[in-house]
């Protein structure tokens, strides 16, 4: 059972986005398995977050984790909500056990998706001595 867990709330990510998120996904060492999910709605998505599972929403507002903080996030079951285009509600953001952003510049979701992906992959690699990741 996947112990992370990206649940957005969108349409269909377009097809070049879609391939790069499931590569990364694809990618990712055992033990840090990643189930993606599209939800059509806020509600849907927290509905979705695992029991056990710490709760991390990107936002804008959020803090900004370098990569190595970010790997910590990986070390427990963890569900990553994304928001749609008018982000996610005060009540989701106050529930939240992290409120994280990726970036302090806007950016699209399929975009915001496979730079999450991507860390996620990056983090998992570091957490397992694999040489991906490189200062």
């Amino acid at each position: 059972m996947p112990r992370l867990h990206v649940l957005a709330v969108s349409a269909r990510l377009p097809d070049w986005a879609e391939a790069a998120c499931a590569e990364y996904a694809r990618r990712m060492p055992k033990g840090y398995e990643v189930q993606r999910l599209d939800l059509k709605s806020e509600e849907r998505a927290r509905a979705a977050v695992p029991r056990g599972s710490k709760l991390i929403v990107l936002d804008e507002r959020g803090r900004e984790y370098d990569t190595e903080r970010f790997a910590t996030l990986l070390q427990t079951p963890s569900a990553f909500v994304i928001g749609g285009a008018d982000g996610l509600s005060v009540e989701t953001r106050a529930a939240a056990d992290v409120v994280l952003r990726l970036s302090a510049m806007t950016l699209p979701h399929a975009i915001a998706q496979l730079v999450l992906l991507e860390q996620m992959y990056r983090g998992a690699t570091l957490l397992t001595g694999h040489p991906y990741h490189r200062k």
